[in-house]
Formats: structure tokens, sequence, C-alpha cells
């Protein structure tokens, strides 16, 4: 498999295979950056698209000695709030990033039924945080980028992300745990990492 360093050479050289193969490797992560962030899946297809456009442009200045994925997460992230910014809502299917924080073996009929509501209160709590604090729990904990990627990708300082992640954090668990839906444990243990 091609690093990014070659890959971005291969692209400034005009091998289009290797943009598509750029595109392939991190394709899914951005996608699902946009969806937690934008709530929409035709947002977040849309997001992911222009990304890549946007990337593809500003090849020639990007730093091709570190791996792409911030680069990429950081336009992905400034669209996505672009997005926001215009549209003022949001959905709550988050389904699909949901599934990450609660995976495990489906047991029994009763078991999935408080899975799928589990997965619905998960959603509502994430849901109801501002975009700068879904983004921070987006890239911590579906896309698990360190602190220091994710000072980088939402351009700001590493204490910025500390606070934003604690703040994010904080206010799921208040609301997961004064959520009666859930039973007790499920609350802080769903965002201890």
């Amino acid at each position: 498999m091609a690093e990014d360093s070659e890959l971005v050479a291969r692209i400034l050289s005009g091998d289009l295979d290797a943009f598509e193969t750029l595109y392939h490797r991190y394709e899914r992560p951005v996608f699902y950056t946009a969806l937690a962030i934008t709530g929409d899946r035709g947002a977040a297809e849309e997001v992911l698209q222009d990304c890549f456009v946007r990337a593809y442009a500003a090849m020639g200045r990007v730093d091709a000695s570190t791996c792409l994925a911030p680069w990429l997460h950081r336009i992905a992230v400034r669209l996505s709030c672009n997005w926001i910014r215009g549209h003022r809502h949001w959905p709550l299917d988050l389904d699909a990033l949901v599934d990450r924080l609660i995976a495990g073996p489906v047991a029994s009929p009763e078991f999935a039924a408080e899975d799928n509501e589990v997965r619905y209160i998960l959603g509502e709590a994430v849901a109801a945080l501002g975009a700068k604090h879904r983004a921070v729990i987006t890239l911590y904990y579906f896309q698990e980028f360190t602190l220091a990627e994710m000072a980088y990708i939402l351009e700001c300082p590493l204490g910025t992300v500390k606070s934003r992640l604690n703040r994010a954090c904080k206010t799921l668990r208040i609301r997961l745990s004064a959520d009666r839906r859930l039973r007790g444990e499920a609350a802080y243990a769903t965002y201890s990492r």
C-alpha cells in the first residue's frame, strides 16, 4: 500500500489513479466526521465531495511528509460547520455513529431492543450539543484522533480542544445520567475513554 507522500507525488505528476486511491483510503472517515457534525447524510456526501475537490486543488501546498488524515478532516470540519451555519438544524439520524459507541454482541431480542433505545438516547444527547462540541466528540471518540491532531484539525490551541472535549463529555454525562430511560452506569460508561 502506497504511503500518503507517495500518492501526493503521483497526484502532482497527474496520476488520477493515485487520487482515486487517496479518496478511497479516507472517504469513510471523512464522511462519518461530516455526518456527525451536520447530522444530514446528504450534507455529509456534499461535504465529502467538496472536501476532496478542495484537497485536489491544494495538493501542491500540503505537507506530504505526514499522514493526510488530519488535513482532510480539517477541511471537512470547516465545510461541515459552514453547512450548519447555513442550515441551522440538526436531524437526529446518528445511528451509524452511535453504533461505534455501543457496539457489542446481540444476545437476545430484549438486548437488541434495549440497544436500540440506548442508541436513540445517545443520538439525542449528541445532537443536542453545539457544533464545536459535536466536532470534538466525533474526532476523539469516532475517528480516534489525538488531542494534538484535533488542535490542528480545529485550528485552535490544544488547551481549547481539551476544554471543549471536557465540556462536551460533562454535558453528555449530565444529560445521560438525568435521562430516566437509561440505567445508571450506561451514562457514565459511554464517554469515559
